[in-house]
């Protein structure tokens, strides 16, 4: 079970470096020999996107080594806490400053010099925190199999092969970005290392420059493309647009959807949790625009179910509740401490996502809101996904919003908006909701807060309020 089919490639923009065949073999089984020597315990590595930090990825993920992708700019103290509590053998590409105690410096990481660490178990390759760059995460546990599964599965529902050219658009200790990583280099396909991301002057140069076929992006990604009048017609070889992180506007998905199809090209939305590692869904390219709003149906491999109030499930169209998810990807578990290192599979390939949704004729999911994303006007629960839309498609001139709770009334951020506008959307959404306008704060804000993924930053808003 291994990451790099034959004929995978990494491009180092950066480093001005291509690593490919026994070469990229002979790396990443000269750093797999390197980690083999460090203590025992699960790996973190501070996951840059830059070549070294793949090849410290790919090599313990051959070497069968558990390590844990981490956010390069996570705040000091949550760091501090995930080092006590997991003891790792190393930090790789550890942050400049104090070492902590237990730790020697060594050639760039931190190395743990005191006793022998839980050891992870065998079937456990890659942890990822579940949360952003704050608070107290808990790490995502998936085994090899999940990993090589979904790597897999969506190879195959893009139709990758060894010609595919992708960037690296998204963080690499992100999930979707890691997806993108693991279903390329399994197919055989090449991999573009390329720092600045999709905002950058160097991304575009590079997609242009070594002929990249395919973008992926979070919603966010594709509010700012719009804004910057994207046209694939300038880059010829760029004839694939993937989308998931978050549900992007029907709208736009089928804006970017014409973009793209009228240069002979083809988009596809998709679904996921970093505990399904990650994708569950791909709704074809070839009914995106039939079967807009839709996150698809499940992954070979995969299937769903919505959970009714009374705990029972159902696939019967039209049916609202919680969307449960079965698969050969779904994690191991989650771990808290060290200790959790070591546990099995707890979860048995089932997953209760949290979110709310239904299912249609054909099997494609809906999803219609989350469980826990409910914030209270008056009394009367609402829905802050669906506070969010109703701003969007309001017409009062906001794209970019975020909604937080605030005890008895809403509070939203929105982007770039002034003081009028904002007061026009609090009053569409008093007027759609029926409850009095002083229940929805909407504040102008120059930029909302995002997490490294792309996605929203609600810790940091809620800290507004």
């Amino acid at each position: 079970m291994t990451l790099l089919g034959a004929g995978a490639r990494l491009i180092d923009v950066a480093g001005g470096r291509t690593l490919a065949g026994q070469e990229l073999d002979a790396e990443v089984a000269r750093l797999a020999a390197a980690l083999a020597e460090l203590p025992s315990g699960v790996l973190f590595a501070r996951m840059s996107v830059d070549l070294a930090s793949v090849l410290n990825y790919l090599a313990a993920f051959e070497s069968g080594r558990a390590i844990a992708l981490i956010d390069p700019a996570l705040d000091a103290d949550v760091l501090s806490g995930l080092i006590e509590r997991f003891r790792p053998a190393a930090v790789l590409s550890a942050p400049e400053g104090d070492v902590p105690a237990e730790y020697a410096a060594s050639d760039g990481h931190w190395v743990r010099t005191t006793a022998a660490a839980v050891e992870p178990h065998p079937e456990l390759a890659v942890l990822l925190p579940t949360s952003g760059s704050t608070g107290n995460p808990k790490l995502v546990r998936l085994s090899r199999g999940a990993v090589y599964s979904n790597a897999d599965a969506i190879a195959r529902v893009l139709g990758i092969d060894s010609d595919e050219i992708a960037p690296t658009s998204l963080p690499l200790h992100y999930s979707y970005g890691l997806s993108v990583l693991n279903s390329h280099l399994v197919r055989g396909a090449t991999v573009v290392i390329e720092p600045s991301g999709v905002l950058g002057r160097g991304f575009w140069d590079a997609v242009n420059e070594h002929k990249v076929t395919s973008l992926a992006g979070v919603p966010y990604h594709y509010e700012m493309l719009r804004r910057l009048k994207f046209d694939p017609a300038k880059y010829p070889t760029l004839r694939t647009l993937t989308q998931a992180g978050g549900k992007l506007r029907d709208d736009l998905v089928a804006q970017f959807n014409d973009k793209i199809r009228a240069v002979g090209g083809r988009m596809f939305v998709m679904y996921g949790q970093t505990e399904a590692a990650p994708r569950m869904t791909t709704v074809p390219a070839e009914r995106l625009a039939e079967k807009l709003g839709s996150a698809g149906p499940a992954l070979p491999g995969g299937a769903f179910a919505v959970r009714r109030d009374d705990g029972s499930e159902t696939t019967h169209p039209k049916i609202v509740g919680e969307v449960v998810y079965r698969g050969p990807n779904v994690m191991m578990g989650y771990a808290e401490d060290e200790t959790g290192l070591a546990k099995g599979d707890e979860y048995g390939g089932v997953l209760a996502t949290g979110d709310l949704g239904y299912l249609d004729e054909d099997g494609f999911l809906f999803i219609t809101g989350r469980l826990k994303r409910i914030g209270k006007v008056f009394g009367n629960r609402v829905s802050l996904d669906d506070l969010e839309q109703a701003v969007r498609t309001a017409a009062v001139g906001i794209d970019v919003v975020a909604a937080v709770p605030a005890g008895d009334k809403v509070v939203l951020f929105a982007e770039g908006a002034d003081k009028d506008i904002c007061k026009d959307a609090a009053k569409a959404l008093s007027e759609r909701l029926h409850l009095h306008v002083s229940g929805f704060d909407v504040r102008p804000v120059d930029t909302v807060p995002l997490l490294a993924s792309g996605k929203i930053d609600y810790r940091t808003l809620e800290a507004r309020v």
